[in-house]
């Protein structure tokens, strides 16, 4: 573990080297030394390494030779660095809330570099460990913060620094604005939080998080790579499927001058998608489109202000309405999902779109009672669709459209064919079932709407799109 001794020394030549000696005889490593004889003549922090025993036998050693007046509390100095508006007066506020919280400053530094901004760089010296979290969360709203250096062996401070550093890492990362970085830094803490109650591990948590923002980073621009696969799906109707490795499926239905998207994944991923969809599509933007969404998870609707008319359920539409209210859509009112959700929204600068776009194609605001329920029907060209809306069991809205003539199914996330993901598709679906405990609302609900989805197949060769993963083909046999 590590310990910062806050010494008052003799001035004297060999005060520091008597010190120095104290620690190395009882194993223990002196990691950084804190001395400004401007500022005090006899101050001096030393931050040690070793075993708890030694640093407290060193504590009372110092103690005995004068160099520590009293007992001292336990204390650390935490080295900060806070990026502020280079404009007068800018570092005043961040003083003002380091003298609310009685921290001292043991060192400072800042230098302007014409970008803009300055970072400055200070040390404080913490003895009050639970007013921690509450300071970052207090300055943190005044400029973005991270912490430099601190003991991860030091739960305490695990808690209430790493995920404050951690989110705004992220949000450099992601090119969030500075509203959405305090956020992040909020929902951030909140995931933390609830898996901690549920028995996850903070730093799985940050991991896990962590590995999300640097998947959907990884893979944009000239990295993004959806696999692609080309269907004849009816007589002149043909299907594009884009599979990217983050986010949902895009299905592109192609029939004489129209296009038919059902979802269009990720918001952050729009240039690359109308980039790949442009060079596929060569006269893409002299058809009439339209979007599907099979449910309003913001993976599956980010790019939904590209189209004129938007096609949804009657409780998508109403939580796509609810995006807008302090509660949010169906997928925030859940607790568990809530934080996870609010991240997403963050890192892939998903809006919601605009309402007069949506169109209702069926259902209704009430609660269902059956795994599926038919809702109406939908056509595109010459297929004709069997709408079913699922009972809620991934999100309520979710809709399923059958085409019993061409043996067609567009699934959503009530069915994904997991196992046929690709490397990339697999290992980013890791990470929100262990941030949400779940995709599902309803786990035992959603394995009945996937059971009733096949139960509706006839007999032949049927082709299941789903809302991850490749084109499942699956043969049913006749009665």
């Amino acid at each position: 573990m590590k310990k910062t001794f806050v010494t008052s020394m003799p001035d004297h030549v060999g005060a520091f080297l008597k010190a120095s000696q104290c620690f190395a005889a009882l194993d223990a490593n002196i990691t950084r030394v804190s001395y400004n004889k401007a500022v005090d003549t006899h101050t001096l922090f030393i931050e040690a390494e070793g075993s708890r025993e030694s640093l407290d036998q060193a504590a009372a050693e110092l103690a005995a030779i004068g160099y520590l007046p009293s007992q001292p509390v336990a204390s650390t100095v935490l080295l900060m660095e806070f990026t502020l508006r280079d404009v007068p007066g800018a570092v005043t506020p961040v003083l003002q809330c380091i003298q609310q919280f009685h921290f001292n400053i043991s060192y400072i530094s800042s230098r302007a570099d014409g970008s803009g901004v300055q970072a400055f760089r200070m040390g404080l010296l913490i003895e009050d460990r639970e007013a921690l979290a509450q300071f970052l969360q207090e300055v943190s709203r005044l400029c973005p913060v991270r912490v430099l250096n601190y003991d991860k062996l030091e739960r305490s401070f695990d808690n209430s620094i790493f995920y404050i550093s951690f989110a705004n890492e992220l949000a450099e990362r992601m090119e969030l604005s500075e509203p959405s970085r305090r956020e992040l830094v909020i929902q951030a803490n909140l995931v933390m939080q609830l898996l901690d109650e549920h028995g996850g591990s903070p730093a799985k948590t940050f991991e896990y998080i962590g590995k999300f923002a640097e998947a959907l980073a990884r893979y944009r621009g000239d990295y993004f790579s959806p696999r692609i696969t080309r269907h004849q799906v009816a007589p002149q109707v043909f299907l594009l499927l884009l599979e990217p490795p983050c986010g949902s499926n895009t299905a592109i239905l192609r029939w004489e001058n129209q296009l038919l998207f059902i979802d269009t994944g990720y918001a952050c991923y729009q240039s690359e998608m109308l980039d790949f969809i442009r060079a596929l599509i060569p006269d893409f933007d002299a058809f009439d489109r339209a979007a599907l969404v099979t449910h309003a998870d913001v993976d599956h609707c980010g790019l939904l202000d590209l189209f004129p008319t938007v096609y949804v359920s009657r409780k998508s539409r109403d939580s796509l309405l609810a995006e807008g209210s302090a509660g949010g859509g169906f997928r925030e009112q859940n607790p568990l999902h809530a934080p996870y959700a609010r991240i997403c929204k963050l890192l892939t600068h998903y809006q919601p779109p605009a309402l007069e776009r949506l169109q209702v194609i069926g259902g209704a605001s009430d609660h269902l009672t059956k795994p599926l329920t038919p809702i109406g029907r939908f056509s595109f060209g010459p297929m004709e669709f069997h709408v079913l809306e699922g009972a809620g069991g991934h999100l309520p809205g979710e809709i399923v459209l059958i085409d019993t003539v061409h043996h067609i199914a567009f699934t959503g996330d009530i069915y994904v064919n997991i196992k046929e993901f690709t490397r990339e598709q697999a290992a980013y679906n890791r990470y929100a079932p262990y941030l949400m405990t779940s995709v599902d609302t309803d786990p035992a609900l959603a394995a009945r709407e996937r059971q009733a989805v096949m139960d509706l197949l006839g007999p032949g060769r049927w082709r299941i799109f789903g809302g991850h993963g490749m084109v499942k083909e699956l043969e049913v046999a006749g009665e």
